[in-house]
């Protein structure tokens, strides 16, 4: 997409708007866009600074790989400048322990707001965090040389950033399961068949494919696409008649907006 001034660039994270697209890019190559706290920090302040009129959200991380994971150094004693490491975390009262993965989890919640659709592209590596922030997303298009792996089980750790409840849904529970517990890769061609991926292109046209997504996305009215969102989000926590009730109820709002009939 067109460089435009950005609307946030910190701690490896850049966020550009054009019109109705927003463009999130990790923007720490020489580490393959390890993640860290203020990385995390830094992507939920762009949820928060993103202007009203964005529809799409895209997702990419600059370099060869997506994001390797988590920054290994916070399992260091010193963990990072300024930062508590997790091993003093983890020796701290556990209320605040949760309290801080509940922070960190942020920044992988607001992808899914109903107001928008979010696009993860990727490529190369994304482990761990990396996987999750790519699951966090609405969509993703993948290259053809990406490896997703869950490596959390082989650190004597969990997915704890968001990512188990959307690879059950897209995969089912025994893949995910296998895939979570042995840590391998799942490479393009699985991804697209289980459903992680939407598309895979090859690694050069990913921005290309990105940006045709984004454009087909938009060309339908806003408030139409919102409630389709809505509604299939909450499909899996209905029954069929609950969600034939709110098909009908979506539909009866969409008619009367339609009609200029307000409330």
């Amino acid at each position: 997409m067109t460089s435009l001034d950005p609307v946030l660039d910190k701690d490896g994270v850049r966020l550009t708007v054009e019109d109705a697209v927003a463009t999130v890019t990790l923007t720490n190559p020489a580490k393959r866009n390890a993640q860290s706290p203020a990385l995390w920090r830094a992507l939920t302040e762009a949820g928060r600074v993103l202007p009203g009129d964005v529809r799409v959200v895209v997702l990419r991380g600059e370099g060869k790989s997506f994001s390797a994971g988590l920054d290994r150094q916070a399992f260091t004693p010193e963990g990072f400048d300024g930062e508590p490491s997790f091993l003093d975390m983890a020796r701290g009262p556990e209320a605040e322990l949760d309290a801080t993965i509940a922070e960190y989890q942020e920044a992988f919640t607001w992808w899914r707001r109903n107001d928008l659709v979010s696009i993860a592209t990727v490529q190369g590596h994304a482990i761990g965090a990396g996987f999750q922030l790519a699951l966090a997303c609405d969509l993703r298009i993948v290259a053809d040389d990406v490896q997703f792996a869950m490596r959390e089980t082989s650190l004597g750790l969990v997915p704890d950033l968001t990512g188990t409840h959307p690879l059950v849904s897209l995969v089912g529970y025994a893949r995910a399961l296998e895939i979570c517990a042995t840590g391998r890769f799942v490479h393009a061609e699985e991804a697209e068949r289980t459903g992680l991926a939407n598309l895979v292109v090859p690694a050069d046209q990913l921005d290309a494919a990105a940006r045709d997504l984004a454009a087909a996305l938009i060309a339908a009215p806003r408030d139409a696409v919102v409630e389709t969102k809505a509604l299939l989000n909450g499909a899996s926590s209905r029954d069929y008649e609950q969600q034939r009730i709110a098909e009908r109820a979506a539909q009866g709002r969409r008619l009367r907006d339609l009609a200029g009939i307000t409330d």
